[in-house]
């Protein structure tokens, strides 16, 4: 499947119950302005093999020329949400498919630093 026409791209931890409130979160606020991939669905392993190793310790947000990995996409982020921009044409599931002990307060509290210590920015 080709993932060029459903630009921009939020790719979140789809086995994380974080993540994936997260996920639900920015595609509310949204309102359809994204397409949401999980890292572990057969689309995000495809993305996944044009990032770097680092891919699976961040949320991503991918445009047409850039991919924006964490903090670094948190920016972006807020300034398509509050865009003029249509909706996308077609929207994947955003699965409910948690198998890590991510519930807890310490998890929450991982995550979120995770979320603002790590950053990256691709060329793509």
């Amino acid at each position: 499947m080709d993932i060029t026409n459903f630009f921009p791209i939020v790719v979140f931890d789809n086995q994380c119950y974080l993540c994936i409130k997260f996920a639900k979160i920015v595609n509310y606020f949204g309102r359809g302005k994204f397409t949401m991939i999980g890292h572990y669905t057969p689309q995000g392993e495809e993305i996944r093999k044009k990032l770097d190793n680092s891919a699976l310790e961040m949320f991503w947000l991918i445009d047409k020329k850039t991919a924006y990995g964490g903090r670094a996409g948190l920016l972006p982020l807020i300034k398509i949400i509050f865009s003029r921009r249509k909706k996308q044409t077609e929207n994947f599931q955003i699965d409910d498919f948690c198998n890590q002990e991510c519930k807890t307060v310490k998890a929450v509290f991982v995550r979120s630093t995770s979320l603002l210590t790590n950053s990256k920015i691709i060329k793509i």
